[in-house]
């Protein structure tokens, strides 16, 4: 089981990588967090791997930045319903906190806002995981200790690219209007890219 890859990042189409590591190419799923976080084609990178097997199928590798980010992925998938990319669409569309704060107060109106989410799929994750999830460490500190979800905070495509932005460890003063004003009609993971490089450009 493949469970981290350090490596040259050798493609990067916007929702998967290839790593080549002694020659050999991975094809890899990456978060949104860790998409945001990815250095430029041709540089070193090192992933968190999840190994996902399904009978009849070939393997498919999902990465993240940190091990937190894959844990509460694999706890995700463990819930009826919910496979990788839904899990994916999931940890894009909330920071982790707050996804770990919606989950434990089975908030589940706030999950129903997540692209991909329906309300059946809500009410499994609160049901199934709200004891369970408040074990995890997400973001380096206790999930009680997370941030009141802040007034103004979009929801929808724009949603997911706050997310990502957010756990991809810039500032809500650095983005937000940045955000605002983007076409939530457009790919979010367009959005991101745009998103990004007009951060690096500050």
């Amino acid at each position: 089981m493949i469970v981290s890859l350090r490596g040259a990042l050798r493609d990067n189409d916007g929702e998967t990588v290839v790593v080549e590591v002694g020659g050999l190419g991975y094809q890899v799923f990456v978060s949104a967090a860790a998409l945001g976080a990815l250095p430029p084609t041709g540089d070193d990178v090192f992933l968190y791997v999840h190994s996902h097997f399904i009978k009849d199928e070939p393997i498919r590798l999902y990465g993240f930045m940190d091990a937190a980010e894959r844990g509460l992925f694999q706890t995700l998938i463990d819930v009826q319903g919910v496979g990788p990319r839904v899990a994916l669409a999931i940890l894009a569309g909330l920071p982790p906190t707050e996804l770990v704060r919606a989950i434990s107060t089975g908030d589940v109106a706030r999950l129903t806002q997540i692209k991909g989410v329906g309300r059946k799929i809500a009410e499994r994750l609160a049901l199934e995981l709200r004891d369970k999830i408040t074990a995890l460490p997400v973001g380096g500190r206790a999930p009680d200790a997370a941030p009141a979800t802040a007034p103004g905070v979009p929801t929808g495509p724009l949603g997911e690219v706050y997310g990502a932005l957010l756990h991809a460890g810039y500032k809500p003063s650095e983005f937000a209007a940045l955000v605002e004003k983007m076409d939530a009609k457009r790919p979010v993971a367009d959005l991101l890219r745009e998103a990004l490089a007009a951060l690096r450009r500050k």
